[in-house]
């Protein structure tokens, strides 16, 4: 389904448009200011409110924010024209409109719709969607933005606002939209159209890479496993207590009644933040754990289902594109932490993580993601981006003058504190101690870009 916009005005595709989706709510004038659409909530299409005044006063009281944007532009050049934002003065507006119309231009009122509203902005085309948070659909020429195939995007989309936005149109046409937890617009949804464009038949491919502005929004262990959801792959059931938007729920549920509280930094921070099994105050966790409560880095808390897992452990892609695994017996936190080292798997589980690791690859590129197996299948409990730069016992490449030794014994903070010492120093670790190549130990070092190396003991 799409506009044909050849020879049309700029107002008359948003007149069309509403025809086929929810626009945002708008009055159009000519070059001399005759209204030539309008699209205002409690009144019927094109109503003719005789004045540009009243016009606009109508619009004004019909917007949440009280306030409107100003586009305009000439017949012969559609773009280019002033664009002026977040206006609330009667006056100054319809002085603004006699100026322009003075000018040759014609002009499009339309209600200012807060892209700061936990909602997300984007474009489809050609089979995927792109999009972001805190912006207009320009987001996608700026980058730090979500790529996904469309069904995968509508999926993670679906689960977070709990409504699957409204856009039903082919790969032929290039969307412009906005999704807001709130309903907005003319028709008064959740899904907005700004504009299409028929670009023809085309296929495009999704370049996804996260950290993102979406992923530090919901959190970086919660946009994992979304996007593990959303490719099909079994995620136990989370309920989200976030920061930034209403509590949303999604994956599978497990055979436990227990359940995992996680606290969700906006960017992954191995073992820093609190992991409790059972039950504990999501909202004491999040105040405990934030170090300047004036500048909050945990946007969320999931609430997981328990896995009864016969085995869990992590894996990571490595330097040459080969998993690495590792597991243990139960439950893997302590393995996680470095305080348990790694145990010899069964061969169908460590078969059926070679498999997921390349589906994964595949999908995402070059991974870590945490894992438990209950008996019948592997499930994920955690997956992030991360280049294979581990190979063998060598953490991370490299060959200072200098390396310096270090117990793993002494534990993930002590780490840290010698991480932050030595990183600008061109020194080296030597990670001493029956440690997995995929503990929050090894985490630290590789986010750190600190060339290290394993040594058993």
């Amino acid at each position: 389904m799409s506009v044909c916009t050849a020879d049309l005005y700029k107002d008359e595709i948003l007149a069309a448009l509403s025809e086929q989706g929810n626009v945002a709510q708008f009055v159009s004038f000519d070059r001399g200011l005759q209204q030539r659409f309008a699209r205002v909530r409690g009144f019927p299409p094109n109503h003719n409110f005789v004045r540009v005044r009243s016009a606009v006063d109508a619009l004004l009281r019909s917007s949440p924010e009280r306030k409107v944007n100003i586009r305009s532009f000439r017949p012969d050049e559609p773009r280019g024209g002033e664009f002026i934002q977040l206006q609330d003065n009667l006056r100054t507006i319809v002085g603004t409109l006699s100026r322009l119309a003075t000018d040759g231009f014609f002009t499009i009122v339309n209600e200012s719709i807060d892209v700061n509203d936990g909602g997300v902005s984007g474009v489809m085309m050609g089979g995927i969607i792109e999009f972001s948070p805190g912006d207009t659909p320009r987001c996608v020429e700026r980058g730090d933005i979500v790529a996904l195939p469309a069904e995968v995007a509508l999926k993670v989309l679906s689960n977070v606002y709990r409504f699957r936005p409204e856009l039903p149109f082919d790969n032929s046409v290039r969307v412009e939209f906005s999704i807001h937890p709130s309903p907005r617009g003319y028709a008064q949804s959740n899904t907005i159209i700004w504009e299409t464009t028929d670009v023809g038949s085309n296929s495009l491919e999704a370049h996804l890479v996260w950290p993102n502005r979406f992923s530090r929004l919901v959190g970086d262990k919660v946009f994992g496993l979304l996007v593990a959801d959303a490719f099909g792959l079994p995620v136990p059931s989370a309920d989200v207590i976030s920061r930034h938007l209403q509590p949303y729920r999604f994956g599978t549920q497990t055979r436990s009644g227990m359940k995992w509280l996680r606290t969700c930094p906006a960017i992954r921070t191995p073992g820093r933040f609190t992991t409790v099994r059972g039950w504990k105050d999501p909202f004491l966790i999040m105040s405990e754990d934030e170090p300047d409560p004036d500048r909050p880095v945990i946007s969320s808390i999931i609430i997981q289902d328990e896995v009864r897992s016969e085995f869990s452990g992590a894996l990571l892609t490595s330097a040459d594109g080969r998993p690495i695994i590792e597991g243990v017996a139960g439950f893997g936190d302590e393995l996680m932490l470095g305080n348990a080292e790694p145990t010899g798997l069964p061969r169908k589980i460590r078969k059926a993580l070679e498999e997921l690791h390349q589906r994964m690859r595949d999908l995402v590129g070059s991974l870590r993601m945490e894992w438990a197996y209950d008996g019948e299948e592997v499930w994920i409990l955690q997956l992030q981006q991360q280049p294979g730069q581990s190979r063998g016992n060598v953490i991370y490449p490299g060959e200072p003058p200098v390396f310096r030794t270090f117990d793993s014994s002494n534990g993930l903070e002590k780490l840290r504190e010698v991480i932050s010492e030595i990183k600008y120093q061109n020194i080296g670790v030597i990670l001493v101690g029956n440690v997995g190549m995929t503990s929050h130990l090894a985490d630290v070092l590789r986010d750190a870009q600190i060339p290290s190396r394993r040594e058993l003991t």
